[in-house]
C-alpha cells in the first residue's frame, strides 16, 4: 500500500484516544473486563479476522445500528510514542467513513510505512480498539489470546441477524472451548481465567455464565 496513513495528525490520534477511554478501560486485558457499559451481549471472533479487509461490513453494520457516521481503530500496543511514531512515523489509529468500502479499510489498515513492507497496522497490532461516535458499540481484539470481542447489539433479534450474516461469533462459553486452546497451547483455560472470562462476557439472559462458571468449579484441578 502506498496511500499516506489515515491518521497523520497528533491532535487527531489524542481526540481518538480520548474518545476509545470513553468506551474502553484502555489498560484491561482478558480475561478482565474491558468495556465500560455492559458487555452480557458480547460475541467472540478470531483477532485475525478483524485485521481483514472482509471485516468491514461487520463494523459498518454495528456503526449505523446507533447513527455513526465514521468508524475509529486505535492501536493500544505496541505503544504510539515508543514504537510507531520513532519507528514508522505515524500514529498508529484509522478514522473511516461508514461509506468508506473494503479497499479503503485495506488500504489504512494495510498501510506500509515506508521501506518496512512489515510495519502495517495489521501486521504489527497486538491490542486493538474500535468504536463509533456514539460509545454505544465496540471492539476489542487482543494478539496473544488469538480473540476480539464485539458488545453493542441494539436487540437480541439484531443479534442473531448479524451473527448469522456476518459469523462465525462464538458465545463466551463456546469461544473458551474453540479459540482459547490455541491462547493456551493445546490446554483449556485455567479455571480462573474461565471464571473472570464468563463473568465479564457471559449473557445473562440464558444463564451461559451461571452455567460455564459450574463447569470450570466442576472441573479438576
Amino acid at each position: 500500500m502506498s496511500e499516506p496513513s489515515p491518521v497523520v495528525d497528533r491532535n487527531e490520534y489524542i481526540s481518538l484516544r480520548t474518545h476509545a477511554a470513553s468506551v474502553f478501560h484502555l489498560d484491561s486485558r482478558f480475561p478482565a473486563q474491558v468495556f465500560k457499559e455492559d458487555a452480557s451481549d458480547s460475541l467472540f471472533c478470531e483477532f485475525d479476522a478483524v485485521l481483514t479487509p472482509d471485516f468491514w461490513p461487520t463494523f459498518c453494520a454495528m456503526a449505523r445500528w446507533h447513527g455513526d457516521q465514521c468508524i475509529e481503530l486505535l492501536v493500544l500496543e505496541p505503544d504510539c510514542d515508543s514504537c510507531y511514531l520513532p519507528k514508522y512515523q505515524m500514529y498508529p489509529a484509522v478514522s473511516l467513513s461508514i461509506e468508506a468500502g473494503v479497499d479503503d479499510y485495506w488500504a489504512a489498515i494495510g498501510y506500509e510505512p515506508p521501506e518496512d513492507p512489515y510495519g502495517s497496522l495489521a501486521i504489527t497490532a497486538n491490542v486493538i480498539a474500535v468504536a463509533g461516535a456514539s460509545g454505544k458499540w465496540g471492539c476489542w481484539g487482543e494478539r496473544e489470546s488469538e480473540v476480539a470481542v464485539l458488545r453493542g447489539f441494539p436487540d437480541a433479534l439484531s443479534r442473531s441477524e448479524w451473527r448469522a450474516q456476518f459469523g462465525p461469533f462464538l458465545e463466551v462459553s463456546d469461544a473458551l472451548e474453540s479459540y482459547f486452546p490455541w491462547t493456551f497451547t493445546g490446554r483449556d483455560a485455567p479455571d480462573g481465567y474461565v471464571a473472570a472470562l464468563t463473568a465479564n462476557y457471559g449473557r445473562r439472559d440464558d444463564g451461559s455464565a451461571c452455567q460455564s462458571c459450574q463447569r470450570s468449579r466442576n472441573s479438576p484441578a
